[in-house]
């Protein structure tokens, strides 16, 4: 690729620093074990093949997009489910913080998602610190979904989640969206004119005795949909964070969800 050329040297391509990255985060490897394998498995790679060093850089500074075109035999109406779970920023054990009494100063990561529950692919995410709440990121994550689709061809549909979205603001947004909630309101809720109309209107459905005719009118049930994809990565590729800067972090949590929705794909 080099031989004959003046000047900086060619690099190898994005794509292949993705591979790598998928080939560490499956077998959950360290930087210097997986250039071991890289080498040992591409030999016939032009030059030489990239050292770990290299390689924690191209990574860190990939520019992931789990977003995709849909496709023909998708429905028009999208149903998407939201949540939000946490991620230990460190992998050390219960063993080391009850024998020498250490703690963990550095909290954790909330990952937020929003699944879509037909075909359990994270159409959006959003990585904050544990002091973030859940509530706050509903808007941004039904945005991304919205701007990760061609215009004028997919409609979010209905918008399922828990009890912690609830609040006036989302249902104001989901209002002038034209989207139907379908978030559980909390148990000490009343009808006021001080509430948006919308969440009123949720309020006295769900307040009446028969919640479960509610609750499969807005396909409530298949909110766990978005648990089934925490337990998936978290099974697939760990309860914790590798890296140490927050915004390594947040690429290795990209570059893990990119690698579960190609699963799903496939």
């Amino acid at each position: 690729m080099n031989e004959g050329k003046k000047g900086k040297p060619f690099t190898f391509p994005d794509s292949f620093i993705l591979v790598i990255g998928y080939i560490r985060y499956s077998f959950h490897l360290p930087y210097r074990q997986t250039e071991g394998i890289i080498k040992a498995t591409g030999k016939s790679l032009p030059g030489n093949p990239p050292i770990y060093g290299h390689i924690c850089k191209r990574i860190n500074r990939l520019n992931i997009d789990i977003k995709r075109d849909r496709t023909d035999d998708e429905d028009d109406d999208l149903i998407i489910s939201i949540d939000s779970t946490g991620i230990k920023v460190t992998n050390r054990g219960q063993w080391m913080n009850e024998k020498w009494n250490v703690q963990n100063r550095n909290g954790y990561l909330k990952i937020h998602v929003a699944v879509d529950i037909k075909t359990k692919e994270i159409l959006a995410l959003e990585v904050t610190d544990e002091k973030v709440h859940d509530g706050k990121l509903l808007k941004k994550l039904v945005s991304n979904v919205s701007d990760s689709r061609e215009p004028n061809t997919v409609k979010i549909k209905s918008v399922l989640a828990d009890g912690a979205y609830d609040s006036n603001a989302n249902f104001q947004y989901l209002e002038d969206k034209k989207i139907t909630p379908g978030i559980k309101i909390r148990k000490n809720s009343i009808i006021s004119i001080r509430n948006n109309r919308l969440r009123n209107k949720e309020v006295k459905l769900q307040s009446n005795k028969d919640l479960l005719k509610w609750k499969r009118k807005r396909k409530y049930g298949h909110r766990w949909m978005a648990e089934t994809a925490f337990s998936t990565i978290k099974r697939t590729f760990g309860e914790y964070i590798s890296a140490t800067r927050f915004d390594n972090m947040v690429k290795e949590m990209m570059i893990k969800v990119s690698l579960y929705n190609l699963f799903r794909r496939i």
